[in-house]
This record gives C-alpha cells, structure tokens and sequence, in this order.
C-alpha cells in the first residue's frame, strides 16, 4: 500500500519557497519564489536579497532613516526570474510567501508567468497591491492565496 500523508504539489513548491527564504539575509522580511513549468518541473528559485558581488555586510538592511535597504534588495520574484538565465518561463507558476509588489508584477506579466500562488497579503491595502492586482487582472495572470493542508513542513538532516 501506498503512504497516503503525503503533501500536495502546491504545499512542495510553496515549502521550497519557504526553504528559498531561509537564505535570506534580511532581519525583518524574509521572502522565497519556486517557479514551477506546467508540468511541475521547478525551473527556478530566488529570495530578497543583495545583488550578486554586493556584500550583506556593506550595505544597509535598515527600514527607516536616510540609509535603507529599499533602493539596494533584489525582491524574491525579480530574483527567481532573473535565475532562470533565459528558460522560458510562459504558463509557468510561481509561488511566493508574499504577494508580490508592483514592481515584480511587471517581471511576472512581461516573462509570461500566468499564475501566482502565495500565502500572505499583509499589504493588501497598498498602492503597490493594489496596482499589482490591475495589472495581473488586466494581463490575465491568475492569483490564489494558498491554503495550504499542512501548517508546516518539518526537514530532517537524519536519514
């Protein structure tokens, strides 16, 4: 007989998403994407972070004041599709811990990504939600809260 506990497609991308996040360097917001091909091959992964050659440790993970990681972090989304290095990411899915701001929306319509799954939407009310919705409605990229069977995934170094 088969094992029937087992997780869903949705909650293995989504959980190496929240692996993905892990990576990050940030002390407040950690954020991982899994990009998933139709047939649910992972093409690519990403967190928010520094660009590749700028250091962690030289430039500012503040959120206020004059110094701001706002103009230096590469989003989570941004990241994964830049990693993908060329694949062709058309009808693909992606799924983040957060909905993605307005700014990676754009990345998403213009690789041709047509859906998004993801787990918060703490920003719901901003402006750059707000526009990231018009424009995925408008472009007909899907997006879906995920509701995940399992409230957490548990790794073991251990065979």
């Amino acid at each position: 007989m088969k094992r029937e506990d087992y997780i869903s497609w949705d909650e293995y991308f989504m959980g190496v998403a929240m692996l993905a996040a892990r990576r990050s360097k940030d002390p407040n917001t950690q954020v991982g994407v899994c990009i998933v091909s139709e047939d649910n091959i992972i093409i690519s992964t990403g967190y928010n972070g520094m660009p590749k050659g700028c250091s962690d440790d030289e430039y500012p993970w503040e959120r206020e004041g004059t110094q701001t990681k706002y103009p230096y972090v590469v989003h989570a989304e941004l990241n994964a599709i830049l990693n993908a290095t060329g694949r062709n990411l058309r009808g693909s899915r992606l799924y983040t811990a957060l909905f993605p701001c307005n700014e990676c929306a754009k990345a998403i319509i213009q690789s041709g990504i047509k859906e998004v799954l993801y787990l918060s939407d703490k920003y719901a009310d901003t402006m750059s939600t707000l526009a990231s919705k018009r424009m995925m409605d408008s472009a007909g990229v899907k997006y879906t809260q995920l509701q995940p069977g399992v409230s957490s995934i548990t790794l073991d170094f251990v065979p």
